[in-house]
């Protein structure tokens, strides 16, 4: 299976401003909402999905009960997990401990993907950020 999708538009939006922009939208960077708002080819990752329900289910979270189905009615294109996006946090430098985001950087420097993101840890990484 090759890339999802070549750089141009192609963005990796955040566990983090997904739910901020569902719940708290407030909080999400104005530069980034005006980026989610634009034209683009935007994606969400399975581990994303599998944070929030994690988070919801310890109560960590309130949020929709259907995340795919809430993320797909928002606009954002599902990125399933492949084997080589999870082989790669492998060699992942350890800037940053959070299993989710390390599996991220490294969905969105595979798949040529911009990350969108309000985490400065991030910067530490070669990937692109928006």
């Amino acid at each position: 299976m090759g890339r999802v999708h070549k750089v141009s538009n192609a963005y990796l939006v955040d566990t983090n401003v997904v739910v901020w922009g569902w719940h708290e939208p407030h909080r999400v960077p104005g530069r980034l909402r005006r980026l989610l708002e634009a034209d683009g080819d935007f994606y969400v990752s399975v581990a994303s999905i599998w944070e929030i329900c994690i988070k919801a289910a310890i109560g960590k979270l309130v949020t929709v009960q259907n995340v795919s189905g809430a993320l797909l009615d928002t606009g954002y294109r599902i990125l399933p997990i492949k084997v080589e996006h999870v082989e790669a946090v492998r060699y992942l430098p350890l800037h940053h401990r959070d299993p989710y985001d390390r599996l991220l950087i490294c969905q969105a420097r595979l798949e040529e993907l911009r990350l969108v993101a309000t985490d400065r840890q991030f910067s530490n990484y070669d990937v692109m950020l928006a």
